[in-house]
């Protein structure tokens, strides 16, 4: 489209929704001739009467209504492009919402988002910790990580950051008391720790002989609605827990903790960054996104997994 062509369109638009080529004019800074010269060459353009003139007011034909509304579409298209290239050109400003993993966060993602916001002063933190499933758009969450598998969700917009792996382990003080579990079936006769439940049964996930997952009910002696206190249970001597490899690595490397039926391990387990999703991000959003995603990828990211 060539400009004179935008301009027409403009003019217009401007008119039909003045009622009046003098209105439209002054609003657009023409004069009322050159106003109606513009109109006319669109009308000609496109082969068609788009307006009723008459001494008092302007109306539109049948095909000039059905092409302001085309019009308008195509405007608000460009608007919108106009506004989002504006708020990608503004620095990060504004309070964010963000909801973390509880010890995840706490140890591995809140300094790194704190020296963002020391990077761009304006940008304000909120910043809330749990291990349950939160509801952005009911909570007023701007941008969420969690772990394990998303449900398909259409409004909200998912980026990988990376995978967690899980382990069963004990402190050696319990396993000289209790034995070492050598199938999942011994796990019946053991202490095990867990969150606080989501549901009425505890189960862990293993692996079955055939490579499948499923869950597998456990006995729960206690019930940690904490990743470090189901740690320091853990170390305590009370029992089993099934937690991952990054809570736990140093322990296991200098013996404090033991590993035991690693071969019903379960696959990695996907971490995300959700956001809902929106025409464009502002931003302040893209800002703790892009954060998130270079925590990620830094050398011996806590995003990995092993130990």
């Amino acid at each position: 489209m060539v400009k004179n062509q935008f301009f027409e369109i403009r003019n217009f638009v401007t008119v039909a929704q003045a009622g009046s080529f003098t209105t439209a004019a002054q609003a657009l800074g023409m004069t009322g001739s050159a106003l109606s010269k513009s109109i006319m060459r669109l009308e000609a353009r496109l082969g068609t009467k788009l307006l009723h003139r008459t001494t008092r007011r302007v109306s539109l034909t049948n095909d000039g209504d059905s092409y302001l509304s085309d019009c308008q579409n195509a405007m608000a298209i460009l608007d919108e492009a106009e506004s989002r290239l504006g708020s990608e050109q503004r620095l990060p400003a504004g309070r964010v919402r963000i909801d973390l993993p509880s010890a995840f966060g706490r140890r591995y993602i809140l300094s790194a988002l704190l020296e963002l916001s020391k990077q761009y002063e304006e940008l304000d933190l909120s910043v809330t910790f749990s291990d349950r499933t939160v509801d952005l758009m009911a909570d007023g969450v701007d941008v969420a990580v969690r772990v394990g598998v998303l449900d398909d969700n259409v409004d909200l917009v998912a980026r990988r950051l990376g995978e967690q792996r899980r382990v069963i382990c004990g402190s050696p003080s319990y396993f000289n008391r209790r034995g070492i579990p050598l199938t999942k079936d011994d796990l019946s006769q053991h202490d095990c720790i867990t969150g606080w439940p989501m549901t009425l049964r505890h189960s862990w996930l293993l692996k079955n002989s055939d490579g499948t997952t499923e869950a597998y009910e456990i006995p729960v002696r206690h019930e940690i609605g904490d990743c470090e206190a189901i740690l320091a249970t853990a170390l305590a001597g009370c029992g089993l827990a099934q937690v991952p490899t990054w809570l736990v690595e140093e322990h296991l490397r200098s013996g404090t903790l033991i590993s035991v039926l690693e071969e019903l391990a379960v696959e990695d387990v996907p971490i995300h960054a959700i956001w809902i999703k929106t025409p464009y991000i502002q931003p302040k959003l893209r800002a703790v996104i892009d954060k998130l995603v270079e925590l990620a990828q830094l050398p011996n990211s806590k995003f990995k997994s092993g130990v």
